[in-house]
């Protein structure tokens, strides 16, 4: 028997406060089928879907029995999103490579545009994956108040009030917040790894010892000596060698 949802808290964010925004190019595009007029807006509205939920999508990992289906009117644009969410690039790059709760967190990200409230909502969203699979989460979360309020059927998932006026660094994406792969996966597949460099102490020199910096030409001398140098074996050149060379020389008469 699935369990229900557990109640959690909600913490006041910057997606729960309400406030006027000047339209400016840090302020994210809304992307909706209410207010579309060609054909090119829906292909711009299905390449904004694919960042969202998968950040970058290969030739490989669009879905294009989908992408037809949202062309011609037959399905909305949550079940759009909720057709990449259940698709196997989505499981495979985040299910299959993450726990429950790292997967919790970045899919409430993609999917209410906001992070986690805290470990008791991510606790409550990973009971629901474990009890009842990757399908009844995602159907939960596009049917919750919040993602009805705030996108309904037709209005795409982004990430809701990103930048603050009042800072001067506002909110990182989510894709740069939480990355696809942990730190466990990441050393497993080689990624680049951050080495801490520190400066060594310097040497302290004993009773009695004395200490060479290094590149002192002193510390070379032993090996110095023991390289052999090969004798010269050309003979000296006098004078006489090169003969009248004054009749030599080219002059005109």
């Amino acid at each position: 028997m699935p369990l229900p949802l557990l109640s959690y808290q909600s913490s006041t964010q910057n997606a729960r406060v309400l406030g006027y925004d000047v339209p400016g190019d840090d302020r994210p595009k809304v992307y909706s089928t209410e207010n579309l007029l060609s054909a090119g807006d829906v292909g711009e509205l299905i390449e904004a879907a694919y960042r969202q939920i998968f950040f970058h999508a290969f030739k490989c990992d669009r879905e294009p029995c989908l992408e037809s289906q949202l062309r011609s009117g037959q399905i909305t644009v949550r079940e759009f999103v909720r057709g990449l969410l259940l698709s196997n690039t989505y499981r495979k790059s985040f299910y299959d490579l993450n726990s429950n709760y790292r997967f919790v967190e970045q899919t409430v990200q993609r999917v209410l545009g906001r992070d986690v409230y805290g470990e008791t909502e991510r606790i409550a969203w990973s009971i629901v994956v474990a009890t009842k699979g990757i399908v009844g989460f995602v159907d939960a979360l596009l049917s919750s108040e919040e993602y009805l309020e705030n996108f309904g059927d037709d209005v795409l998932p982004y990430q809701r009030r990103r930048v603050l006026p009042g800072r001067a660094k506002g909110e990182l994406p989510f894709n740069i917040k939480s990355p696809r792969y942990n730190e466990y996966h990441r050393d497993f597949l080689g990624f680049p790894q951050f080495i801490m460099t520190y400066a060594s102490r310097p040497k302290r020199a004993f009773r009695g010892e004395t200490l060479t910096r290094a590149g002192d030409p002193a510390s070379y001398l032993d090996m110095a000596k023991k390289i052999g140098l090969p004798t010269n074996s050309l003979r000296g050149v006098s004078a006489s060698d090169f003969g009248d060379y004054m009749r030599k020389v080219p002059s005109r008469k």
